[in-house]
């Protein structure tokens, strides 16, 4: 049992990346850590690398049953303290076209990035009601800006920029603060899996779809790569994950790096398509 002075956070997607960037901070700054994976080896991992304040628990946010289990397993460690935050960290990019992308792979996308954090907010309430905790979504500049051949990632983002918006004013009452972190490129492995689905999905196309995309998915590749290569580090998004945790006065929002900081203020003050051709000309097309 955790004591009641104690602070607790759970983390979703805290196998790689930010996830495990902000679940080992938080556990070097003294936080309880319930830090949500999909996988034994993943648990292992983050057990070897934190203290015993650093708890892995199976949590799939598309799956009810795991959901369920994992709120049965943090309300029997805090008991009536409830938990001090929430972080909904888990998520994927589905890249291509949206002409080809197949509707399941739109499905897939929203129900992890969308659904499956406010199923795992829904859950977790009662604990955050007890312990007056704070929500912080992870969200992205791409909630801000779209970009071609990204569009199921930029309508989930952009979902989530609207959910985190109504939590705040929803659970305004209970004093539950709910932020929402907007990272540019960061160096996680995201990039490495959305790499090699957007290969296989060239490698697959048809004919026609190879003549109508193929040169500009081609393009799209190389630049996403060379955007890729400068990420700054995870633990520079863990960082505003703990102000938004613990700050007197937590921001709303947090833009981080001055790739997001740059793209943020251009859609600000450009006419739509002037920004259409600026970020299309970034992307080699």
């Amino acid at each position: 049992m955790v004591a009641e002075n104690q602070r607790t956070v759970v983390i979703t997607g805290a196998s790689t990346g930010i996830g495990e960037a902000c679940a080992l901070l938080l556990d070097q700054l003294g936080f309880f850590v319930f830090a949500g994976v999909r996988k034994d080896a993943d648990a292992e991992k983050l057990i070897q690398k934190g203290s015993q304040r650093l708890i892995p628990i199976f949590l799939d946010v598309t799956d009810a049953e795991a959901i369920a289990a994992a709120v049965e397993t943090v309300t029997n460690t805090v008991g009536n303290a409830g938990i001090s935050g929430l972080v909904n960290n888990a998520g994927v990019a589905v890249p291509g076209p949206l002409e080809l992308l197949p509707i399941a792979e739109f499905e897939r996308q929203m129900q992890i990035n969308v659904t499956g954090q406010l199923a795992v907010t829904q859950a977790f309430l009662g604990l955050l009601r007890q312990g007056r905790g704070r929500i912080v979504n992870m969200g992205s500049i791409s909630g801000r800006s779209a970009a071609p051949f990204l569009g199921a990632y930029n309508a989930s983002k952009y979902a989530l920029e609207a959910l985190t918006d109504v939590m705040r004013m929803e659970l305004r009452p209970w004093g539950i603060s709910v932020s929402i972190i907007e990272p540019g490129a960061i160096a996680t492995p995201i990039w490495e899996k959305s790499f090699a689905q957007a290969d296989m999905a060239r490698e697959n196309l048809s004919p026609s779809a190879q003549h109508l995309y193929g040169e500009a998915m081609n393009a799209v590749r190389k630049s996403t790569g060379i955007i890729a290569s400068k990420g700054i580090p995870a633990e520079i998004v863990a960082q505003a994950v703990v102000h938004a945790l613990t700050a007197k006065h937590p921001k709303t929002r947090y833009l981080i790096g001055q790739d997001a900081k740059l793209a943020a203020m251009l859609k600000r003050l450009l006419p739509d398509k002037l920004y259409d051709r600026i970020i299309s000309y970034s992307m080699g097309l």
